[in-house]
């Protein structure tokens, strides 16, 4: 039997896990019971209508993920619950949700189609959950997400039970990227993900309390930006504390070598005094991070991880906001 664990590879290797938010303008998410096979979609339990209409936003190439997701009531409920994040544009503290109860999984394809046309689709609720946080335990798709995102799963609910926190969800999910760190996570509606887990720094993220220089190991980077300005989100983060996490932000890169080895980018916030600043700084490959190792436990063969380190970090711009009545 194959003892090769992703995971427990790229913990022994020390890699850091910044930069590896998938950034998608959409993630549709399907509630599902399990089991689910490798390819998610494919399962027993999702209606071939659907199936078709995964594979056409694939083929159209649109910024959409589709996700299944299900908790420990997905059996039970007489409903399917269908949860779209629509990202923010401009300045941004991450993604609108839009939350259905439909009536069957067999609806679902309609009520997906109709929000992409612009419609407006039925079935929509007001709900006072404010986080959906997805953990990923895709056993059948990598090994990991069995071995390290199950036990992360249960681990997770009774904190949220432990803490009284009524207006956080845990769901489980289907693959979303990331397999070599888990347990990882999605922050929704932020769009923040998080990788090589543990309770400590869970019970941190969820209640933004803490030492918060001890997310560095575990945050993958916010989904809404560029994957090379993720290492300097990171750093304006951890410098600024767990308020950043009420900033609105955006980014852009500005400049890149021919060989992607050095980026110019610019990331702009805005606080809660209505302040904005803008910094810029040089993303540049970072040789010694840099690292070669397989992607997951089904993988053939090693891939190459580019990681950048930020270097001349700057304030370019600061003002105050106004807002016209």
């Amino acid at each position: 039997m194959d003892s090769f664990f992703c995971s427990d590879s790229t913990r022994e290797l020390g890699e850091d896990v910044i930069g590896s938010a998938t950034d998608y303008q959409t993630y549709i998410l399907v509630e599902c019971p399990l089991p689910w096979v490798s390819n998610a979609f494919n399962s027993k339990w999702v209606p071939r209508n659907l199936q078709i209409l995964v594979e056409e936003v694939k083929q159209a190439k649109l910024s959409i993920r589709f996700l299944l997701i299900a908790n420990d009531l997905t059996h039970k409920v007489e409903h399917t619950t269908l949860l779209i994040y629509q990202k923010q544009e401009g300045l941004s503290s991450g993604y609108i949700k839009h939350e259905f109860r439909v009536p069957h999984i067999e609806q679902v394809a309609s009520v997906v189609k109709k929000w992409l046309w612009g419609k407006v689709p039925s079935y929509e609720i007001d709900n006072s959950i404010s986080r959906d946080i997805l953990i990923c335990t895709h056993g059948s798709h990598d090994k990991c997400c069995a071995r390290y995102g199950n036990p992360f799963y249960f681990y997770a609910t009774d904190t949220i039970a432990n803490l009284n926190l009524k207006n956080v969800r845990i769901w489980r999910s289907s693959h979303f990227g990331g397999h070599r760190f888990a347990p990882t996570a999605i922050d929704l509606p932020q769009g923040r993900y998080y990788g090589c887990l543990d309770e400590h720094s869970f019970q941190a993220l969820l209640t933004h309390t803490g030492d918060i220089q001890g997310l560095k190991k575990v945050y993958r980077g916010w989904g809404i930006l560029h994957p090379a300005l993720q290492v300097l989100e990171r750093d304006l983060m951890l410098s600024q504390g767990w308020n950043w996490f009420n900033y609105k932000v955006a980014g852009k890169i500005l400049e890149q070598s021919l060989d992607n080895n050095t980026i110019l980018g610019e990331l702009t916030f805005s606080n809660k005094s209505d302040s904005l600043y803008t910094y810029q700084a040089k993303l540049i490959k970072d040789n010694t991070k840099t690292i070669t190792v397989k992607s997951s436990c089904n993988a053939t063969q090693s891939s190459v991880f580019v990681k950048y380190t930020v270097a001349d970090l700057c304030l370019v711009a600061e003002n105050v906001l106004t807002f016209s009545k």
